[in-house]
């Protein structure tokens, strides 16, 4: 199983609680970066995007940098954007098809989505801020790409990893990914056993001291 779906089978509390006691609690997007679809859960390696508004910006420049975008996404990331914007879409629905097609993973922007409803049925994950049916055109230009970006606080690279599900989003460092997910596993494991002891009958602190977790 791969790393990606590794982390996918995890949860994003469990993975919070390994990073806080591993000394990194600033891993959490901010609770306003919501799912489209709560059922749709995300994970994978993050490759990054940021853009700033551009009002008055050309037809044609705009529309060539938001492809020129969609074209350099890499199959099997999730896009995470910083737009620099709270007024206009950064995603859409023949965008969502496009990045399906090429096979990306999903799309979280610190900004907002349009097309809502044809998202849905796409079953495409986009977490976003807000809905809007004001787009891109004559407004936004992309800035960078694969660059480190900021989000809420957050230092976001490409080659961290993301899961995100209908609680938020954690941010996943690349140099420590790997010891976080064997960590969660294992944690998640040690909570089915309390779980099950609960459920016999066990006092709960009893079984936070049993099993360490609660």
């Amino acid at each position: 199983m791969s790393l990606a779906d590794r982390l996918k089978a995890c949860y994003t509390g469990a993975v919070y609680d390994v990073m806080r006691d591993m000394g990194r609690r600033d891993c959490v997007l901010p609770n306003t970066i919501r799912p489209i679809d709560p059922t749709i859960k995300l994970a994978g390696p993050v490759w990054t995007a940021a853009g700033r508004q551009a009002d008055g910006a050309g037809h044609d420049e705009t529309l060539l940098s938001w492809t020129g975008l969609l074209s350099a996404a890499p199959a099997g990331h999730v896009v995470v954007c910083q737009p620099n914007d709270s007024t206009i879409a950064h995603m859409g629905e023949l965008s969502a098809e496009t990045l399906k097609l090429r096979g990306i993973l999903g799309y979280i922007c610190d900004g907002g989505s349009r097309d809502v409803e044809f998202l849905e049925r796409m079953r495409f994950p986009v977490f976003c801020r807000y809905y809007t049916p004001l787009d891109v055109v004559g407004r936004w230009l992309v800035d960078s790409m694969g660059e480190p970006i900021e989000i809420g606080g957050i230092r976001i690279a490409t080659g961290d990893y993301v899961l995100a599900d209908r609680d938020g989003v954690v941010i996943v460092p690349a140099e420590i990914v790997e010891d976080v997910v064997t960590e969660t596993e294992r944690i998640i494991s040690t909570e089915s056993d309390l779980r099950r002891a609960i459920l016999d009958g066990m006092d709960p602190q009893e079984a936070y001291k049993k099993y360490g977790v609660f």
